[in-house]
């Protein structure tokens, strides 16, 4: 027995054109800033909106085959694009930060002063404003629609903002203090900044693939529904939960008196997948009914069942 069908998703995309228009954007913004100045630190905040925008590109695509229905060949959807996106982002982000880091280098063994820090600070301000409200936008998007691409292309844009942040700082300081090794210490550590945001976007990418259970909070929703149910006569156990992009799925086993008829306990189930949708909107229930008495019926808890 199922849950709540799949409801479309197309519109999502709209979402990834605000986060490429804003790329391109802070892409101009930051190289200008780059070439009046000559700032390392802001050559390495232009280069992470590069990877912005191929993040960008990359969700779209992924939003556009997620927002696909069912079909013959992906019978439960095909909301797992999503983690595809994320996880290309993250990946870039961690070659952005490599780049960043051998740009770095030779410009902290030999340092080399800025030129016209003021209006490339101007600059670099405006482009991080731009990064503000488009990434704000994406955060918003993405928890009420529950899209981790929307999420990891929004905390990315933050991620870029801080960065922003401490770059402008770094070259403010490199003109108040006029020590020129200032621009490429702030380019490493925003790197290492970049190498810390793009692991948390692959790790959360991995595990959504390999179908990491629901968050506490939600499977104790699910027990809360369930234990409402039980008592002697009715129980329930090999409570399976998974999270697939958007799309929630939860399985379980009710076990019911011998001599209830069929339509007992097709009732009983409609009655249970309901309450669990009440509790988690959009949730896919699956229930599996067994005769409580049948000691086979307790043999079937762990994924694989044992053969005989």
């Amino acid at each position: 027995m199922t849950g709540t069908p799949t409801t479309d998703r197309t519109f999502l995309t709209r979402f990834a054109w605000v986060s490429i228009g804003a790329a391109v954007l802070t892409i101009g913004l930051k190289t200008a800033a780059y070439f009046l100045t000559g700032s390392v630190g802001l050559l390495s905040d232009a280069l992470e909106s590069v990877v912005n925008l191929v993040g960008a590109f990359m969700a779209l695509a992924m939003l556009t085959i997620a927002a696909r229905p069912a079909d013959k060949d992906h019978a439960y959807g095909h909301s797992k694009a999503e983690y595809f996106s994320s996880g290309v982002e993250g990946t870039l982000i961690l070659i952005a930060a490599l780049s960043i880091i051998l740009t770095a280098i030779p410009r902290l063994l030999q340092p080399q002063p800025l030129e016209q820090a003021g209006l490339g600070l101007a600059v670099s301000a405006a482009a991080s404003v731009v990064n503000l409200i488009a990434a704000l936008i994406l955060l918003r998007a993405g928890k009420r629609y529950q899209s981790i691409t929307l999420e990891a292309n929004a905390h990315h844009l933050l991620t870029d903002v801080w960065t922003s942040i401490g770059v402008l700082a770094g070259v403010g300081a490199v003109v108040l203090t006029g020590w020129e090794r200032l621009d490429p210490i702030v380019a490493l550590i925003v790197a290492a900044n970049i190498i810390w945001s793009g692991f948390r976007i692959v790790r959360s990418s991995v595990l959504g693939l390999m179908d990491t259970v629901l968050p506490a909070g939600e499977q104790a929703a699910i027990v809360q529904v369930l234990d409402t149910y039980k008592g002697d006569d009715i129980q329930y156990h090999a409570l399976r939960t998974r999270q697939s992009g958007a799309r929630k799925f939860a399985s379980v086993h009710i076990l019911v008196p011998d001599s209830w008829t069929i339509l007992q306990g097709h009732q009983l189930l409609e009655k249970i997948e309901a309450d669990v949708r009440h509790a988690l909107p959009g949730i896919t229930v699956f229930t599996h009914l067994e005769p409580v008495n049948d000691p086979a019926s307790w043999e079937d808890m762990a994924l694989d069942r044992e053969q005989f």
